[in-house]
């Protein structure tokens, strides 16, 4: 199983926007996936490192960590119930929708573990996918 941390970033929110994505193995933890954005939220940030975290294993199975409560709520507790009503919501639209749709499909049809993480709490690797993500919004790739 590949164990994978995941973070997003705006500044300003909105703003430019990096996320990053760290595998962890054998007690060595390394960049994985990084993406960019010169217009976003760190929402939409969030949602992006988690999609490259699963394409990026494939059909393996996955643990990610993350600090999204929001993310994670999404996908275990309301998606399934929006996707029911056909992508909507009791009240209001879905934002960041084609996020949200893609990060869903993804996630049934993998085998995804979720674990929340406390943000900037020290924990060693969501302390290096924040900086990997911070560095991302400034333009460094892999």
């Amino acid at each position: 199983m590949k164990i994978l941390w995941t973070d997003g970033s705006a500044s300003p929110n909105p703003g430019p926007g990096g996320f990053a994505v760290i595998e962890v193995s054998d007690g060595e933890a390394r960049p994985v996936a990084l993406g960019r954005e010169a217009k976003t939220t760190n929402i939409r940030m969030e949602g992006s490192a988690m999609i490259a975290a699963i394409e990026y294993v494939g059909e393996e199975d996955c643990e990610i960590h993350s600090d999204s409560e929001f993310w994670i709520n999404v996908l275990t507790k309301w998606a399934p119930s929006w996707e029911a009503r056909g992508w909507k919501k009791s009240k209001g639209e879905i934002q960041n929708l084609d996020i949200v749709k893609r990060l869903y499909e993804l996630y049934t049809t993998h085998s995804v573990k979720l674990v929340w993480v406390r943000g900037h709490a020290g924990t060693i690797y969501n302390e290096m996918a924040d900086e990997w993500a911070n560095k991302a919004r400034e333009g460094a790739k892999l």
